[in-house]
């Protein structure tokens, strides 16, 4: 495939193209449609940019899929760019080391945002390079792409949404007024999806429906396939005052507003090709109101989330039982094995809609992948010889879980079980913590890092993300990681708290529970702010060090177990109850 592309990038003049990892609304997980760099290049991380020059291909890869990638690309002409590491190169640097004046890069401008089009253009610009944002290598190359999807769009009920689409309109342009602008143009998959209370099949485990959305106080629009409207969600939007076009037909309606228009868009958000049709008059650049008002969750969400948390324990609880009972009986189990028990035992909860991303089950050394992903080839038979890293979540119709646990079947070595430890005191320091209002994550961030630096250990990924309420799994704008983030934790936003420590070849650690910012406390000093764990599901005690242990981390466990065991009780058999008893007892 790689040396078609190269071909046609010489008859179109393109001496260096980059195909990232997203599509028309810069998401990151993404319809088949639009895995263009994974046609490509046979990598299937979720995030990594690919560049090929007429003698060269690299693939930029983050932490999380150093060895997924090293694996994937072996064989391919492509080596791997591990991004992050002090002597790789950004992308623009390496590209402007290899080409000359005069010569130019091809990018597909739907592809890449206002920000990242601009950036990219001003740095090639400064060594004479040109930047051409017509190239579409996909459109050209690639016989039997998948089709856009066209799964029906579907109304999410208020009753799980807590709030009606026109007051959440209301809201957006008010603060799209406060901007300056008169109309805002959303192109995030999952801000349209809460704006509207609608939901589609569209990107496997994340219910959003393809499409494009302009608000004004005159007129709205969802631009989308018109095959996705039901007679009940045509009647949902006229009931919100919206009106629909197909999803081809955005970039005309734009490029034809009035002069007198004044359009918000986010410039990380919106594709280069918007700004162009928009032209820099009618632009309002800023970022998304929705983001904000999308991840601080109401009263209902907050409640179905929690409720929605019962039940997935009481799953976990179910399937859980049956990976020990098949390992202490020696029945073959295997990783995918264990992604299939999951959510078999999910998918008998009330209101289950679908896994909210795909299993992460790695057993041994394929557990300090951090992303990994068990295939036929890879797929290891769980044992009692190592550690077992279980990574999932779904999405309910009134909530999305995350949760991951780290278990031992048989009996863990004493490092494993300091490693644990010190994991966990991480953890349970960032759900202990108390914060001032308008503290951001990156102020807290160290505090699930400490124990492990004090070792000399670390994980490069972040500590946590934003979650959405039946929507993506990865939501911002918050989140808890090293890399600064100007967006301070507010009440009502669900963030994850997943510190890890890997050993590559060996095992890795990692322990999630998802947490509510909620109010704290005020005092002379301010109000201030702290963590509700909202995930119900026992940590692994053979695992804990207590040597190493304070008494105050020791009574954190203690009453989070003493939660688990309440919450989940109701809602399990006796065998299932005696279980959680003897797994959640004092440490």
């Amino acid at each position: 495939m790689i040396k078609q592309l190269r071909d046609l990038m010489r008859s179109k003049g393109i001496d260096a193209a980059i195909f990232p990892q997203t599509d028309p609304h810069q998401s990151e997980y993404i319809a088949d449609h639009w895995q263009v760099r994974r046609w490509l290049s046979g990598f299937t991380g979720s995030a990594g940019a690919l560049v090929v020059t007429p003698t060269e291909a690299y693939v930029w890869a983050d932490s999380r899929y150093w060895l997924q990638a090293a694996a994937q690309l072996s064989g391919t002409g492509i080596a791997v760019m591990e991004e992050g590491k002090p002597e790789v190169p950004a992308i623009t640097e390496w590209i402007c080391s290899r080409l000359t004046d005069g010569q130019t890069v091809g990018i597909h401008g739907m592809l890449f945002s206002i920000d990242a089009t601009e950036a990219l253009r001003s740095r090639l610009g400064e060594a004479g390079i040109k930047l051409d944002t017509d190239f579409d290598a996909a459109g050209e190359l690639w016989t039997g792409r998948p089709a856009l999807p066209d799964a029906p769009i579907f109304v999410h009920d208020v009753k799980y949404a807590g709030e009606e689409p026109s007051s959440k309109i209301a809201a957006i342009l008010a603060e799209t007024s406060r901007c300056g602008a008169n109309a805002i143009f959303i192109s995030d998959l999952a801000e349209i999806a809460w704006t509207l209370n609608i939901r589609s099949r569209d990107v496997e485990s994340n219910p959003v429906a393809i499409s494009f959305l302009y608000l004004s106080e005159t007129d709205s629009t969802l631009f989308v396939d018109p095959r996705k409207l039901t007679p009940e969600v045509i009647a949902h939007l006229d009931s919100c005052g919206i009106a629909t076009q197909p999803y081809d037909r955005t970039l005309p309606f734009l490029a034809a507003l009035p002069d007198t228009a004044r359009v918000l868009v986010s410039p990380s958000q919106t594709a280069g090709d918007v700004a162009c049709a928009l032209g820099k008059n009618r632009t309002v650049r800023h970022d998304s109101p929705v983001a904000i008002l999308k991840g601080c969750k109401n009263e209902t969400q907050i409640e179905g989330i929690r409720q929605a948390m019962r039940r997935d324990g009481a799953a976990l609880v179910k399937a859980f039982m049956h990976i020990e009972a098949d390992v202490a009986a020696q029945r073959p189990l295997t990783e995918i094995g264990i992604a299939d028990l999951l959510t078999h035992y999910r998918s008998q909860q009330p209101l289950y809609f679908d896994q909210s991303f795909d299993t992460i089950a790695g057993y041994g050394p394929h557990g300090a992948i951090v992303h990994y992903s068990a295939t036929p080839d890879t797929d290891a038979r769980i044992r009692t010889d190592n550690l077992l890293l279980i990574d999932s979540g779904a999405n309910y119709l009134d909530g999305t879980t995350d949760i991951t646990r780290t278990v031992a079947l048989g009996q863990p070595t004493e490092r494993q079980r300091t490693d644990f430890t010190l994991v966990m005191k991480g953890h349970i320091a960032l759900a202990a913590a108390v914060y001032p209002e308008g503290t951001r994550g990156a102020q807290l961030d160290a505090l699930a890092r400490q124990f492990l630096w004090q070792h000399g250990l670390s994980y490069l990924h972040g500590t946590g993300h934003g979650v959405g309420h039946f929507l993506n799994v990865h939501e911002g704008p918050q989140s808890i990681r090293l890399d600064e983030d100007a967006t301070p934790l507010r009440p009502g936003m669900i963030t994850s708290d997943e510190p890890g420590l890997y050993r590559e070849g060996e095992y890795g650690i990692r322990c999630e529970n998802l947490v509510l910012t909620v109010p704290a406390m005020t005092t002379e000093f301010g109000r201030f702010l702290k963590f509700e764990t909202l995930t119900l599901f026992p940590f692994d005690r053979k695992l804990f060090d207590l040597s190493i242990m304070t008494p105050q981390e020791i009574q954190w466990v203690n009453e989070y177990h003493d939660k688990v065991r309440r919450e989940l009780s109701p809602l399990l058999s006796p065998e299932e109850n005696a279980w959680l008893t003897e797994r959640t007892m004092p440490l």
